[in-house]
């Protein structure tokens, strides 16, 4: 921890009123604008018309990480970082090397509130000063109360698996009987078959021993403090909280079923955490709501998706996960994803938010990266970042573009500098310390891990993570579709081959990777923006669009409609901005890097087949 800072935080802190925390006067800290911003950055999101929607009226796209498992652990306290330095080379990597604007940023209820009714404002002022080195590098922010099979304290020293989540408190309070999930083959499986976890979920849901109260008033105090501890800049750039993670029945009372659990039981939790989050000061953010957790499972399956809970609006997110369990299990899924593997099943994640009246985010997303079914890692990734892009496959996507859909945000689980560096002691067991992978429950998901001088480097292949997205559209997206060309072992994967019907465009795209958004243009004067991952060098990226073609974008200016600047945050990422100046009319832009110093006549082809495309295929 940073003890210097913290303790300057704590000087703030006042007593604990009404059982609200409180705290005096403006935020201790005055940030400094945030280096490489422009006029029409740093806006606070707001949900509408079923979009995230930024100041400036720009649909806006979230992609990042989980931030990290490393707050399951004991090792540093339930922080997901060691230290602020840590987090600030956290923070650096994820943007520049990962290509991430946002992360879902981890919380631990056993340790903000370690006794029952007294908030620990040393971890909060922790927390909070990790979350502002992300803020700093232009990152928006999604706090988590996270828990995974209810508490760590459910589970003795010898078990097989690990929890975390509940305070010890909260576990005492209950007198489960000692955990056994039988023969179980996957952590996951404690969930349903470990009597001590599905009894906890119980309690809480119910509310024995007043365990949901306590838990809502923590989360008040947190976000009170929070908001206290940012400044006005930086708190905007928080865009709202998740309540809790991957909730789960535990087991239904005689005559419920999974919809009326989440109808009864978990909605009206969600009420109260709303009504929290107004009296913390968060009023114009959302709940980020996530149903049961396996309402859109690819093996384990019950109805859900919050059902009834009439329409959402501007209020809440739909929030959601989504892993390939037939993929995981090595057993019920041969072979690699391929093509359009997951369209389907986030095409249903468009339709539910859509249903409810709000937007999404699918909060977590990945593939084991060590194991038995590690080698489908590069196809399942592949496939899920384009069915976050897109819910129509690579191979009818320049037919049907039409019908692509609004662009989903995601954060991947996970990104932990400290992987196959942990040293913790599983559930306190001095004989069980784990130091390889993410050093939980066997699990190995990080896309970083530190090299042995301490630098952040991906373990996974850059092309995949590091992807150009509509980061920030002005008007509304109508098609968006990127083929990264990342690679298998030594197979590079393509998906969504450009036409032979566009010849010209596809001999400026050649074999290199290309992106393609349509929108239709809003009356806002803010720019679309498109990240330039770090394959796209400025110099040699070529755009080929309505608004003009380029080989090396110039730097932007507003009178630029076609310009690259560097992304807020000072961490060197860029971005491409295309502005245009009319209302309610389609464009197109095709960014790749493929070309090498392409001809004028090569440029207007491509344009004029694109035009020709976008007319008859979208009009």
């Amino acid at each position: 921890m940073d003890m210097p800072n913290m303790r300057a935080r704590l000087l703030v802190v006042l007593v604990v009123l009404c059982g609200f925390l409180t705290v005096a006067g403006s935020p201790s800290a005055t940030a400094a604008p945030i280096a490489d911003s422009l006029a029409f950055d740093g806006t606070a999101l707001a949900v509408a018309n079923g979009r995230f929607v930024d100041g400036n009226g720009r649909e806006v796209v979230l992609r990042g990480y989980n931030v990290s498992g490393e707050t399951k652990l004991a090792e540093n306290k339930g922080l997901p970082f060691a230290s602020v330095a840590d987090a600030k080379k956290s923070a650096t990597a994820l943007r520049a090397l990962g290509g991430g604007n946002s992360v879902r940023f981890l919380l631990s209820w056993a340790y903000a509130e370690p006794v029952k009714g007294q908030v620990d404002t040393a971890y909060l002022a922790a927390a909070t000063e990790q979350m502002r080195a992300f803020l700093d590098a232009g990152i928006r922010v999604y706090p988590d109360f996270h828990q995974d099979l209810y508490s760590r304290w459910l589970f003795n020293s010898g078990s097989w698996y690990t929890g975390d989540g509940a305070p010890a408190w909260a576990v005492a309070l209950g007198n489960y009987s000692a955990e056994s999930c039988g023969i179980c083959f996957t952590w996951g499986q404690n969930i349903t078959q470990n009597g001590a976890v599905k009894a906890g979920q119980y309690d809480f849901w119910h509310n024995r021993y007043g365990l949901q109260d306590s838990f809502l008033a923590t989360a008040q105090k947190t976000m009170a403090y929070v908001k206290a501890n940012l400044s006005t800049e930086e708190f905007a750039g928080v865009v709202g909280f998740d309540p809790y993670n991957e909730p789960y029945a535990g087991s239904y009372d005689s005559g419920q079923n999974s919809r009326t659990w989440e109808r009864d039981l978990l909605w009206p939790f969600y009420v109260k955490f709303r009504a929290r989050m107004d009296a913390a000061g968060w009023t114009d953010k959302p709940a980020m709501v996530e149903p049961n957790l396996f309402w859109n499972g690819n093996v384990s399956k019950e109805e859900g998706g919050l059902l009834d809970a009439g329409t959402l609006g501007s209020r809440y997110v739909f929030n959601t996960h989504f892993y390939d369990q037939k993929a995981i299990s090595g057993i019920l899924m041969w072979g690699n994803a391929s093509d359009g593997q997951y369209v389907s099943d986030f095409g249903t994640v468009r339709d539910r938010a859509s249903a409810l009246g709000t937007t999404s985010v699918v909060s977590e997303f990945g593939h084991p990266l060590n194991g038995s079914t590690a080698g489908k890692a590069p196809t399942v990734l592949k496939a899920m970042y384009q069915a976050l892009d897109s819910r129509v496959k690579g191979a009818n996507w320049w037919s049907s573009p039409a019908t692509s859909g609004p662009v989903l945000s995601g954060s991947q689980w996970q990104w932990d500098i400290y992987n196959g560096r942990h040293h913790e002691l599983m559930n306190d067991n001095p004989g069980k310390v784990m130091t390889s992978g993410d050093a939980w429950n066997d699990e190995d998901l990080s896309a970083v891990r530190l090299d042995d001088s301490g630098t952040a480097v991906l373990r996974q292949d850059a092309r995949l993570l590091d992807r150009v997205y509509p980061s920030a559209t002005s008007g509304s997206t109508v098609a968006f579709t990127y083929e990264d060309r990342s690679r298998d072992g030594s197979t590079t994967l393509t998906w969504n081959p450009v036409p032979s019907s566009l010849p010209n465009v596809a001999s400026l795209v050649g074999s290199g990777q290309y992106s393609l958004l349509v929108w239709r243009s809003g009356a806002g004067s803010a720019p679309t923006e498109l990240h330039l991952p770090a394959s796209f060098p400025t110099a040699t990226t070529t755009v080929v669009s309505d608004l003009g073609t380029v080989y090396g974008p110039p730097a932007y200016t507003s009178s630029t409609p076609i310009g690259a600047a560097l992304e807020p945050g000072g961490t060197g990422s860029r971005r491409l901005l295309l502005t245009d100046s009319d209302s309610g009319v389609l464009h197109y832009a095709l960014v790749t890097n493929g070309a090498t110093s392409p001809s004028a006549s090569l440029l207007n082809a491509a344009k004029a087949e694109l035009a020709s495309w976008a007319a008859s295929k979208i009009g």
